[in-house]
């Protein structure tokens, strides 16, 4: 059992807790199955739960680390759990604050108080899902990107009551299941990932709006363009490459003139609200078919094992 209230043991020598079967769900269970961690994921759907354990084991079975399989566990709740054994929990229910704060209430009363629990929340911060709650200093946003199990990041945010050294701890754990963790160090909204590719996103659907350019050539400028430089080097880096003097004379003359709204584009809020919302409903700014969905989901799988394959020797190595 783990003693130490700052730390957590090596993912091969801990027991984690992943409340939520869903998609991301059970990519995070990959992501800490294949460092041979034994984990339980919380499903009450029995249709759900008998076909996750496949699932990651196919997944693993991609990664040369099928022998990890048996790690993974299902339980139908949080009664059915041994929470003297757990180490961590990483809470990925569906995107509704009262939900998560019920969760993390329960979780207050059942697991050990040396336990880290994570929220994988997109949009809420950590301290309001831990608002009033005691032991807060051992809560922390650990947000993953879909699919969980081939986006190498993972954004550790800390709320106004984390505690440094918790968050630290999280980050190692992370970096030995072979994630590449970063340190947020406030929970502002969209964190940091998300911040960075919205205020990419509302340029480009401003430029639509405009006239200037179609869905297609911005996503073309995107991916040949600055984002196919992205895979090996961040805009920072970029920077230093290209000439920090360039870069600040180019940006003295094109940021007086960008998008500055604080609202959605009407692209973006008029296919909101007619339900034009994508792949799912069959049509968004293109138009889908179940067969055109399947092309376009098998592409976009291989072009990011593909891009894994490209960084491997970057990402952190695997450390039970």
């Amino acid at each position: 059992m783990q003693t130490d209230a700052k730390a957590l043991p090596n993912p091969g020598a801990a027991h984690a807790v992943v409340v939520g079967g869903g998609t991301m769900g059970a990519d995070v269970a990959v992501v800490l199955t294949r460092a041979a961690c034994r984990t339980t994921v919380i499903e009450p759907d029995a249709a759900r739960a008998a076909a996750l354990p496949a699932r990651v084991a196919e997944n693993l079975k991609t990664i040369g680390r099928e022998a990890n399989a048996p790690l993974l566990g299902t339980a139908p709740s949080l009664d059915a759990v041994d929470w003297a054994s757990v180490d961590l929990v990483i809470e990925c229910v569906p995107e509704r604050l009262d939900i998560k704060q019920a969760l993390f209430a329960d979780l207050v009363q059942r697991a050990r108080p040396d336990a880290v629990l994570a929220s994988n929340s997109s949009s809420f911060p950590i301290s309001a899902i831990s608002q009033g709650l005691t032991t807060r200093e051992r809560m922390l946003g650990l947000h993953f990107f879909m699919p969980a199990h081939l986006v190498p990041l993972v954004e550790v945010v800390m709320g106004k009551a984390s505690d440094e050294a918790r968050a630290d701890a999280l980050i190692a754990f992370m970096r030995r299941c072979g994630s590449v963790p970063v340190k947020v160090r406030q929970d502002l909204p969209g964190f940091l990932a998300n911040r960075l590719q919205h205020a990419l996103s509302r340029e480009a659907f401003n430029l639509i709006d405009r006239g200037i350019a179609s869905p297609e050539d911005v996503d073309a400028a995107v991916r040949f363009g600055f984002g196919f430089r992205f895979l090996a080097a961040g805009p920072v880096m970029q920077r230093d490459h290209a000439g920090i003097d360039v870069h600040a004379a180019a940006g003295a003359t094109m940021y007086p003139t960008f998008c500055n709204d604080d609202h959605p584009a009407q692209c973006l809020a008029e296919r909101a609200a007619d339900g034009r919302y994508g792949m799912k409903a069959g049509e968004g700014f293109y138009t889908w078919t179940p067969e055109t969905i399947a092309a376009e989901r098998a592409r976009y799988d291989r072009l990011l094992r593909a891009g894994l394959d490209l960084i491997a020797p970057e990402l952190p190595e695997i450390q039970p």
